[in-house]
């Protein structure tokens, strides 16, 4: 099945846990290797990830397990939890 990368843009990112993550604002390719590199995620849930003075993350392809209606991400604990104090 193909579909085009710009489908992706909007779509909303969640853990293979059910954490929602954000929502997908740009595909970064690699244009010589002929793949996506990663996905550009705004809108970051904050309970998650506490951001200063940046907008987004990037999310590794190698780390994507499903793109449907939303994308679904390998769960990666300590890697996306808010840092406590």
């Amino acid at each position: 099945m193909k579909s085009a990368i710009t489908e992706m843009f909007g779509m909303h990112v969640y853990t293979d846990k059910a954490v929602y993550v954000g929502d997908v604002d740009d595909v970064v390719i690699n244009v010589d290797g002929k793949k996506i590199e990663s996905l550009a995620v705004s809108k970051l849930n904050p309970e998650l990830i506490e951001l200063k003075n940046f907008k987004g993350i990037k999310i590794p392809y190698r780390i994507i397990l499903a793109v449907g209606d939303v994308v679904i991400i390998r769960h990666l604990v300590g890697s996306l939890e808010k840092k406590e104090d």
